[in-house]
């Protein structure tokens, strides 16, 4: 296994278009971190340059401690399992697995133990003599991976592995990956993996860390559940969550001791905590954000009701255990998920008690969308 470290990454092309500007990151030993960010956000020229397949315009980038800016890819000790397979379609999966290391020259013994223990790994035994041709795409996305497994690499790279695949095959292929790191750690055989997407829920459920890019530029590094509930940005708290946080353009107001959020015609009064912190925002527009889960069911939360409002169901979801609604609070589009034994008479047209949970909320700066209630 093997450290990845990028300093001052930089990646310019020819036509003076910038697509990187000046990545630092350290990636640890053994660590499984996710690029996640909207398309075009350059998480795959990032991870292509870590391959060695694009690059470097400018700083540096070591694997294992060594600089490898002019180290060709086959040089690099990665391994990479592409969003298409890439399998050779007159091969068996066999042949496919085995090909790397056969142009490498190791002994037919140790390829053959190689290419059987990881097919036994991804339980691919039975798939061996069949070509790509007929399998299907799970399959063949398995045999990508024991590929990239066989080589035994320092570090695997994922470039978004499982958007060809439906939704259920998704779910099991991730389950699949994040056990087989696990699995490689408990073998003795811990490799650093990075794992590019864009879907936030595969980003959530697999990374140790988790690296969100946006235009080319790191907004936040940190773990799930401290990106899920302490967002940096505007942007991070927008993109992390499903569905997504509210953010709506607020003011915040000054009654007495208090600091209370203004949106239209409701005002919601901020706990003490979180007042400290931006009182120095008072009389300044805002964005207010909370995520949906936050945002309640008034009468069946008594002891949340101190910051009721009142609005019409525009939209309903019901997903079976719990419900989405959508509603406008201060003028603007706004959801709440709420258990479906919670939600009463949540009918399209009703008017429903909401409440909000103030302490879960974020307050955000108007202009550099950086949250100042943390």
């Amino acid at each position: 296994m093997a450290a990845v470290t990028l300093q001052g990454i930089e990646k310019e092309y020819d036509n003076g278009f910038k697509a990187v500007h000046g990545i630092d990151l350290d990636i640890k030993e053994g660590e499984f971190m996710v690029f996640v960010g909207p398309s075009g956000c350059a998480k795959s020229t990032t991870l292509r340059m870590i391959a060695g397949l694009e690059s470097i315009s400018g700083g540096d980038l070591y694997i294992g401690g060594e600089r490898v800016n002019d180290l060709p890819a086959k040089d690099r000790g990665i391994a990479m399992v592409f969003q298409d397979y890439a399998l050779y379609p007159h091969m068996t999966v066999y042949d496919n697995m085995s090909f790397g290391l056969k142009v490498a020259k190791l002994p037919k013994d140790q390829i053959d133990q190689r290419v059987r223990e990881a097919a036994e790994k991804l339980q691919i035994t039975d798939l061996l003599d069949r070509k790509p041709a007929e399998m299907s795409g799970g399959q063949r996305q398995r045999v990508a991976v024991g590929r990239a497994i066989v080589r035994k690499p320092d570090v695997f790279l994922f470039d978004e592995p499982l958007s060809n695949l439906d939704a259920k095959l998704r779910v099991s292929m991730r389950v699949r990956i994040t056990n087989l790191h696990k699995q490689l750690k408990k073998d003795g055989q811990p490799a650093t993996m990075i794992y590019v997407t864009h879907d936030q829920v595969e980003s959530m459920t697999m990374g140790d860390r988790i690296c969100v890019l946006n235009q080319g530029q790191i907004m936040q590094v940190d773990t799930p559940m401290n990106l899920y509930n302490s967002p940096k940005n505007k942007f991070v708290a927008g993109f992390i969550g499903s569905p997504a946080m509210n953010l709506i353009k607020a003011r915040l107001e000054a009654v007495g001791d208090s600091v209370q959020v203004v949106l239209g015609e409701d005002r919601f009064a901020l706990p003490e905590g979180k007042a400290g912190k931006v009182r120095g925002h008072v009389g300044k527009e805002i964005w207010f954000g909370i995520r949906p889960e936050y945002i309640g069911n008034a009468l069946s939360h008594p002891d949340a009701a101190d910051n009721p409002f009142s609005a019409e169901v525009e939209v309903l979801e019901r997903m079976g255990f719990e419900e989405n609604l959508y509603f406008s609070l201060g003028g603007q589009p706004c959801s709440a998920r709420i258990p479906h034994e919670k939600a009463g008479s949540s009918d399209v047209g009703n008017h429903y008690q909401f409440c909000l949970d103030m302490t879960k909320c974020h307050i955000f700066d108007l202009d550099s969308e950086q949250n100042i209630s943390l």
